[in-house]
This record gives structure tokens, C-alpha cells and sequence, in this order.
């Protein structure tokens, strides 16, 4: 996120010595992607960051697929994914390619003992259901239903959770995630037609240090392999930071509409941009006010995009007999459109309270075991006219 932000103590010069109040000296330590070309954050630990124990266990968490070329339309029932009460068991793979992979998750835990780091990608975990907090080495963030939590790779952090009723829609990129090009200016400001700016955002306030020895699990997640790093020192003992490569939170509920006079296309519903994606956000809004419009979407073919929508809350308007935590899939190559009914119904209506996330890929889904295990087998035959 093109946003400085500082918390905690650090000296005034980068790369010069920063000395601890009881003598020593604190660690230095550069957080930073796209090898030194992306955003960066400095680090100051107590301990050196490097004291690894032991290795413990190695395991493979890679998706079993089901459909490897996939032309067909799903519907996933997102709330059949089970309850489990490990944080990283319960996220599902469902749909997934070379440039991402989308995941459900509900865990049952309130917090784990260890502490993870996902070196595969950022990841975007959408709060469905349930509130918390995202520990993170550099700092925590409060979330709540309808947040997006954007984490950098590489992140170390925990999550405590409120209760044991959580539902998270997860995205695992493999690019990094950045807010969209088009509402940014020249030095990364959102620009004035965005729709939302830098204060809708929540960076880390508050900076948890430890300064403890010990034996201290880490997961570390690398390739679809998860390692059981054992650590002699807490992870979270950085005594302050500053730079650009932060977590943060971003609620939909903070996403302001475009709308116009007849319907508008779905890119003035996009919230987040990758190399290889985009994730979009279908927010309550008053629908086109041009006196002949017609608010449901037309028909369109993605015929270079597959389409995912899971839907949050509301009615949908295109859609037929679709509920809360009801996933979508279009693929690229046919066309897809409101369900028989949906055009008519739309007509004349003035605003909508649907509630929904959307990720628009640029290279084809394969369908995994678990995705086939919630999907209704039918929704392909959907449009047709009864």
C-alpha cells in the first residue's frame, strides 16, 4: 500500500546503530517485496530475528483437483464448509490457478498457540462472519463483518477471534495486491472520483512487544508445504517500524457506489487489483435513474475472465433463488446474464441492498474436491426458460 506509516521507536538514520536502554543493541531487519523494487518496511527487533531451534514437521496442504480444464457454471453453498477449530486446517481450497487460490475458512478457535507466515502470496481474508483481532509482528488491527484484511506475504501474525462463529472468504495472491491503478495518482494518492480514500483505511495502532525466550512455533507456509519453524525468541518483539508494506483493513461497508444514468459495467465496482485479478465490491446503491433503464446487468460473455461472486447479504438482484454464502462461478468462453425473470423484476425499481465480493481472474479456475463436495450439481441449466 503506497502509504507511509511508523509505529514504536526507531533512530533517526536507516542502517546506523539503534541502541536498547540496558545496552546492546536493537536488530535491523528489511521487510520488503519485489526483491528491493517494492514496498518496504524497516524493522527493529530485540532478538535477532534469525534464531531458528529446529525444524519440526514439513506437510503438504496443495488442493486435490477435480476439474482441471473447467467449462461449466457452479454454485457453491459456502456454508456447508465445515466448522474446524484450527485456524490454517480449516481453510478449504476451492478454486484455484498458477495466480491464486481461493479458500473458506471457519475456524471454531479463538486463538492458536503458534504463530504463521503465508510466503506463497498476500492474502485477502473478506470477514463474513465474526469479529477479532489480526496480531500482527508489526502491529494489530481490530476487524469486524464486512472488513477486507489485506495481508503482505510474509507476514507473521495470529488471529483472536471474539467467539467461535467465524465465515472468511480468503483470496491467497501470488502477485502483490494493490489498491487500482486508474484512482491513483503519479505518487500513489487516491485520487478524488475513487471510491473510498486513505482515511477508509485502518493500519496497525497498536505494537505488541515481547521481549521473551523460549521455544516458539512458527508455520511457515511455502509452495503448498506448511514448516514447522521452532524459534528460541517471541516473533513479536520488534520494539518499532516504519515504511510502506503494512497490513490493513478496509470495510465494504466504507466502498461508495458509482452509479449512472443506465447500468454501469463492473469495473466501477473494483476495490483491489493484482497482476493476474481484480476483486470487486456490490455494495447497497440506488440504481440508474435513466427513465427506460434497466438496473439488472445485461448479458455478457467473459471470454477472457472467470467470474466468482459470493454473495454476503440481501437480495441479488440477477440471480434466482441465491442465498447468503452462495458462491458463483462463470467461466471465461460463454456467456452468462440475469436469471429468467431477473431483467423484468428489475424494471422499475430504485435501489438494491445487495451485498457482495466478486474476483474477476484473467487465466481459467480448476475446480477442487472440496468445491465439488458444496456445489448443487444443476446451477449450469439455471437459465433455462420454464
Amino acid at each position: 500500500m503506497p502509504r507511509y506509516h511508523k509505529l514504536g521507536k526507531i533512530p533517526h538514520k536507516r542502517h546506523t546503530t539503534f541502541k536498547k536502554e540496558n545496552g546492546g543493541y536493537h536488530y535491523e531487519e528489511l521487510f520488503g517485496t519485489i526483491g528491493f523494487d517494492g514496498m518496504s518496511t524497516l524493522l527493529y527487533h530485540i532478538h535477532r530475528p534469525t534464531q531458528v531451534v529446529d525444524i519440526l514437521n514439513s506437510y503438504s496442504v496443495e488442493p486435490k483437483i477435480a476439474v482441471e480444464k473447467n467449462m461449466k457454471a457452479y454454485l457453491l453453498d459456502a456454508f456447508k464448509a465445515p466448522q474446524i477449530a484450527d485456524l490454517i486446517k480449516s481453510r478449504l481450497s476451492i478454486l484455484i490457478n498458477n495466480d491464486l487460490n481461493i479458500m473458506l475458512s471457519a475456524p471454531t478457535n479463538k486463538q492458536e498457540d503458534y504463530f504463521y507466515k503465508n510466503t506463497d502470496g498476500d492474502e485477502i481474508i473478506f470477514i463474513h462472519k465474526g469479529t477479532g483481532t489480526l496480531r500482527t509482528f508489526i502491529g494489530n488491527i481490530d476487524f469486524k463483518e464486512g472488513d477486507y484484511l489485506v495481508i503482505p506475504r510474509g507476514m507473521i501474525y495470529k488471529m483472536r477471534f471474539d467467539t467461535n462463529e467465524n465465515r472468511h472468504f480468503v483470496v491467497e495472491s501470488y502477485n502483490p495486491v494493490y489498491t487500482p491503478k486508474r484512482y491513483r495518482n503519479y505518487f500513489g494518492q487516491l485520487l478524488e472520483h475513487s471510491p473510498y480514500c486513505e482515511r477508509d483505511l485502518r493500519f496497525p495502532e497498536q505494537l505488541e512487544t515481547h521481549d521473551e525466550k523460549g521455544e516458539f512455533i512458527m508455520k511457515i507456509k511455502k509452495e503448498h508445504m506448511i514448516h514447522d519453524y521452532l524459534y528460541s525468541t517471541h516473533p513479536f518483539d520488534v520494539v518499532g517500524c516504519d515504511g510502506y508494506n503494512f497490513p490493513y483493513a478496509f470495510s465494504i461497508h466504507d466502498f461508495e457506489p458509482i452509479t449512472g444514468r443506465v447500468h454501469q459495467p463492473p469495473p466501477v465496482h473494483q476495490t483491489f487489483e493484482t497482476a493476474s485479478f481484480v476483486i470487486c465490491s456490490f455494495v447497497p446503491r440506488l440504481y440508474d435513474y435513466h427513465p427506460d433503464s434497466i438496473p439488472a446487468p445485461y448479458n455478457h460473455s467473459n471470454i477472457d475472465s472467470d467470474e466468482v461472486l459470493y454473495y454476503v447479504d440481501g437480495d441479488f438482484m440477477s440471480r434466482n433463488h441465491v442465498k447468503e454464502g452462495y458462491i458463483s462461478l462463470h467461466p471465461a468462453g460463454i456467456p452468462h446474464g440475469p436469471h429468467p425473470g431477473a431483467m423484468e423484476r428489475s424494471i422499475g425499481q430504485t435501489k438494491t441492498d445487495e451485498l457482495a465480493v466478486m474476483v474477476d481472474t484473467f487465466a481459467p479456475l480448476k475446480i477442487t474436491k472440496a468445491a465439488i463436495a458444496l456445489s448443487d450439481g444443476k446451477y449450469h441449466k439455471s437459465w433455462l426458460e420454464e
